[in-house]
């Protein structure tokens, strides 16, 4: 590579604003406080969902169609708008994924 291409490319690379994380929604960052990657007892993992099962578990827990001990409090704090963002933030950034070796 000429020295002159070299320097447009770096030129062009440091032009290019790095993307971003997404910010988490109010909310989102506490879901790991319990639902950790490799869960220990009875608090599931939300490795691998989807965003519709989030929302559709927040739902059934905000309305009482699926009992809980402290799930219905927290689901009953968020908007629907609110806990779709939650749900796509965590399967976006990977955030309920299992940490990588």
């Amino acid at each position: 590579m000429r020295p002159a291409h070299a320097a447009l490319l770096v030129a062009a690379m440091a032009a290019t604003p790095a993307m971003a994380a997404p910010v988490a929604p109010p909310g989102a960052l506490s879901c790991g406080g319990c639902h950790a990657p490799a869960p220990e007892g009875a608090i599931p993992s939300l490795a691998g969902r989807n965003a519709g099962e989030i929302v559709a578990d927040m739902q059934a827990f905000r309305s009482g169609a699926r009992p809980a001990t402290v799930m219905d409090r927290i689901a009953k704090g968020f908007s629907d708008e609110e806990t779709r963002a939650i749900a796509d933030w965590l399967v976006t950034t990977g955030a309920g994924e299992p940490a990588k070796p």
